[in-house]
């Protein structure tokens, strides 16, 4: 409980009344007794009202709360959470209210205000954002209540449970349910290459079209049914794709509010439901984790949820990824061949390992390497030079994206495909390449 405006207002009416009679009274030494008397009775009656009202405060029953809160968020994007306030209170009153939010959690507009009114509920809602994924309890919330002479603001904190779970951005792919496939690869920035022959896959016989080539005519069907029939082919499905992802020390990099690793985790969702559309397998794997995780691929939209099961609350750790044995323990798991995407942030100390777990899994598997590239580097290089402070920085990175731009040569020297990106541009451009090579049939 604290004191309202209108007492500290009244206090302090009060308090400069007197001041005129106790500067006459210090400087002559005289003073008028009826006001001095009139002064004290005023102040007491203050007293006694903002003592009563503290009570009735104390005594005013609490709105009933509840909370709508979404089960599951996307990080990274606002949502809407929604506050009900029951009263029954006889006259207008105005609150205020705070939701408590987890750690992690951005609101606005945060504290509420709102006029209650007699006889009816009263509700309102603020926008709600997480910047890291995983299972969050909400605990109390604050109504913040006038006495009944506003001499007063009571606070108090209520009990009001809730919990939530936070995955990656997955808000775009529910955007691509309501259009067509191409047409929302095309938003996101995928480009897209003009398809090479006519797939390798049988899809169907159908009648000519206009565009159609001579050697799509299967004759035996043209001869059977009398008209022209084309075989109709498409690219080939049950191809499996298997992320290996870095959740090692390399991944704690931070470009604006998310981390390497969280912009990872969205491309990885972002190319799962593209190809699960496109009639693939997907299944995960993690190295340098707390605990290693294994999703064995799998096709179907349960896969899309049970993926975003498995990487809803991973974090990055301080270990080195030791990309030997997960290679290793990745071709006892997968005895198929798949398309290995290994999603890290490369830097010159894995040019010892990186090369080698990757011939082993070259053997096997198409192996693809999708590395993040720090964007503070990219300023920092291009940042004009006005000091010995700059000087040194522009120095340390050029160094730096030389050591790191010699392991990328040496790892297209020895055949190994790389995919050099942005944290937010990971998630187009490995769609992009994964499209084209399931296209050119080498998957």
């Amino acid at each position: 409980m604290k004191p309202a405006r209108r007492l500290l207002a009244l206090l302090g009416v009060l308090f400069l009344a007197a001041l005129p009679p106790g500067v006459q009274s210090a400087l002559h030494g005289e003073g008028s007794p009826a006001f001095t008397a009139l002064w004290w009775g005023l102040l007491l009656a203050l007293l006694l009202l903002a003592a009563l009202d503290a009570v009735w405060l104390h005594w005013r029953p609490s709105p009933r709360l509840s909370r709508q809160l979404p089960g599951h968020l996307p990080q990274g994007r606002w949502s809407e959470v929604r506050l009900r306030l029951e009263h029954d209170y006889r006259r207008a009153l105005p609150v205020e209210l705070f939701d408590y939010l987890p750690a992690g959690m951005n609101g606005e507009p945060l504290p509420l205000r709102l006029q209650l009114h007699p006889g009816e509920d009263a509700e309102c809602g603020y926008r709600l954002r997480p910047l890291e994924r995983g299972h969050f309890c909400f605990l109390h919330c604050e109504v913040t209540l006038p006495s009944p002479l506003g001499l007063w603001q009571g606070r108090r904190r209520l009990e009001l449970p809730g919990e939530t779970r936070v995955y990656p951005d997955f808000s775009r792919l529910y955007r691509a349910r309501l259009m067509a496939v191409d047409t929302w690869l095309g938003r996101l920035g995928v480009r897209q290459l003009p398809r090479r022959g006519l797939g390798q896959s049988f899809h169907q016989l159908r009648e000519f079209r206009d565009g159609d080539t001579l050697r799509q005519i299967d004759w035996k069907a043209t001869a059977r049914k009398h008209t022209p029939i084309v075989r109709e082919y498409r690219d080939e499905r049950d191809q499996q794709i298997l992320f290996l992802l870095d959740c090692g020390r390399h991944m704690r990099s931070r470009d604006g509010e998310l981390a390497h690793f969280d912009h990872a985790l969205d491309a990885c969702l972002l190319l799962a439901y593209v190809a699960l559309r496109q009639g693939d397998a997907v299944g995960l794997a993690t190295l340098a984790g707390e605990q290693d995780r294994y999703l064995a691929p799998a096709k179907g939209d349960a896969q899309l949820h049970a993926l975003l099961n498995a990487v809803h609350d991973l974090q990055t750790t301080r270990r080195p990824a030791d990309f030997v044995a997960a290679a290793n323990l990745l071709l006892q798991r997968q005895r198929r061949r798949a398309l290995v995407v290994i999603l890290s942030n490369l830097r010159d100390e894995d040019d010892g390992e990186l090369p080698a777990a990757i011939r082993r899994l070259a053997r096997r598997h198409r192996v693809l390497v999708a590395s993040l590239r720090e964007e503070v580097l990219d300023r920092l290089s291009h940042a004009p030079v006005e000091s010995h402070a700059d000087a040194l920085a522009y120095c340390g990175t050029i160094d730096y994206l030389n050591a790191r731009a010699g392991l990328h040569q040496r790892l297209a020297a020895a055949g190994i495909p790389l995919l050099d990106a942005r944290p937010a541009e990971l998630g187009p451009e490995l769609v992009a390449r994964y499209l084209a090579w399931k296209r050119a049939g080498v998957l």
